[in-house]
């Protein structure tokens, strides 16, 4: 095919993104470095050119953050992939260590941060270990050779990818000693299948906003595990064109596989309250009819310092927004004058006003309780899933490497596996689980379609792949809880809007 078939084969609207991103990328190029030829003495000569320089450079980052993973298409993934393993396999910067240039270097370091994210991303782990031992190769060479005030952070980028691919729980087939890799985005049997004659609502999740702000957790880059383990959850699985095609009825077709959307995803990590504020809000005012917001927190609780007469969505506390200052004791703020709510927080209160459209929360938070009682005012669909505030002493130890409640709404196997304190077994239980898993998925969603006290905004949600997927998850999760003997205080266990007598029905249907 010819580059000009493939060029039309681009959307107008697509093209026209590159086109205005390239030409901001070169007007600001050529704007900072006309500023290093300006004289270095006086203000007045150049002043009005820095401004210029800047009010591009804003247009390119405005520009930036409102198309960066908009499209949510994760095919675009595999694109990247086989893009930056052309540029490994031809040997692309080879001749760059043979060069006394340290940006030269830092290019070639940036590249592997980079190819690390996609392969991480696609869980390509194999690929990802070895990308990591040739990056600690090139840091040590770098280090070694310049000596530049970059080092300690490059040693951090190691350090955190590391700690990264580590974070996540293993499960060894004992049949030949390998390592199980599973994708945890959504395939086309992922979620439980709506059976004929289930009565649910059309609502279609739109939008979400990823916000992680766990203080001490596993992160690389802006990216906290929590935040990629919930990225990945709400993403289908790429799709394969070959395979498409090869179904039957496709090869006498000329059309293309319809394009699966997912929904548009904010990532935002450790974000003021007016950061926080201005996404969810341009969010809100773009969600179209009849879609979701999800709005998904994995963040420092914060708590109320003293006792308030009343009990309104501000008097509980929240969960952390970020501020320049100093966090006390790790999990807790407390506040000069006690008199006033905590202004770096997001109290459940600061949500209402997003309640006029349907609005999925997950909570994930040692104060999540905070939104416990959170109030429905206009009517419309609302969940609220809530995680545990504090888990037993025997699973503690492993908060830096993510949440367990958030491991159960990405990977409920791995996480239910991780409970039981199994890290292999054969090749053919590992199976078996897999269809028990599947086979509890489906009942669960049988049970929530056809109880007569569920309340109503599970099912409007219900309709949905991605909902249904993380409901029936979360049920799951509640109910391990509910039955393993580690779990026995209140505090250790997940809360809903379903009520304990709907538990006890459902815990009892699945017991059976």
């Amino acid at each position: 095919m010819s580059s000009g078939g493939a060029e039309d084969d681009i959307p107008q609207a697509e093209r026209k993104t590159v086109t205005d991103f390239c030409y901001l990328l070169d007007k600001s190029k050529q704007l900072f470095n006309g500023l290093r030829d300006l004289p270095q003495y006086g203000q007045k000569q150049w002043q009005s050119y820095f401004g210029r320089t800047f009010d591009v450079y804003t247009k390119l980052w405005k520009f930036q953050q409102q198309h960066r993973l908009r499209t949510s298409e994760t095919s675009y993934l595999n694109e990247a992939f086989s893009f930056y393993s052309a540029i490994r396999q031809r040997s692309y910067y080879s001749q760059v260590n043979k060069e006394d240039r340290p940006e030269l270097v830092v290019k070639k370091l940036r590249y592997y941060a980079r190819f690390i994210v996609v392969c991480l991303l696609l869980n390509k782990m194999d690929v990802v270990k070895d990308l990591v031992k040739e990056l600690s190769d090139e840091i040590e060479d770098y280090t070694h050779r310049f000596n530049t005030e970059d080092q300690v952070e490059w040693n951090l980028v190691l350090q955190e990818v590391a700690a990264f691919i580590e974070a996540d729980p293993v499960m060894v087939l004992n049949d030949d000693n390998t390592i199980v890799i599973t994708s945890n985005r959504l395939s086309e049997t992922g979620a439980p299948l709506l059976e004929q004659g289930m009565i649910v609502g059309q609502l279609a999740l739109a939008d979400a906003l990823i916000i992680g702000n766990c203080n001490n957790q596993v992160k690389f880059s802006e990216l906290t595990i929590d935040m990629f383990r919930m990225l990945q959850a709400l993403e289908r699985e790429p799709m394969n064109l070959a395979s498409q095609m090869n179904k039957p009825g496709m090869q006498e077709s000329t059309e293309k596989p319809a394009r699966r959307e997912n929904p548009h995803k904010y990532l935002l990590y450790k974000p003021t309250f007016s950061q926080l504020y201005t996404f969810l809000a341009a969010s809100f005012k773009e969600l179209p009819a009849n879609s979701v917001l999800l709005i998904y927190l994995s963040a420092t609780g914060v708590f109320p310092s003293g006792r308030s007469d009343s009990e309104g969505p501000y008097d509980f506390g929240g969960v952390l927004t970020n501020s320049n200052r100093d966090i006390i004791n790790g999990d807790a703020i407390h506040k000069r004058n006690q008199s006033y709510k905590e202004m770096h927080c997001l109290h459940p209160g600061d949500l209402y006003p997003f309640t006029r459209k349907p609005l999925f929360i997950i909570v994930d938070s040692s104060n999540s309780v905070a939104y416990k009682n959170f109030t429905n005012l206009f009517g419309q669909p609302l969940v609220c899933l809530l995680s545990p505030t504090a888990y037993p002493k025997a699973l503690q130890d492993q908060s830096q490497r993510g949440s367990l409640f958030t491991l159960f709404l990405n990977n409920p196997l791995m996480a239910f596996l991780f409970v039981s304190g199994l890290s292999s077994m054969r090749r053919g239980l590992w199976e078996k689980c897999q269809d028990y898993l599947r086979k509890i998925n489906r009942d669960i969603a049988q049970l929530l379609t056809h109880s007569r006290s569920i309340d109503q905004s599970f099912l409007q949600f219900f309709g949905d792949e991605f909902l249904r997927l993380l409901l029936t998850r979360f049920i799951f999760c509640s109910a391990t809880m509910r039955m393993h003997k580690i779990f026995r205080d209140e505090m250790n266990l997940p809360l809903e809007m379903l009520t304990c007598l709907q538990f006890q029905e459902m815990n009892s249907s699945l017991n059976r």
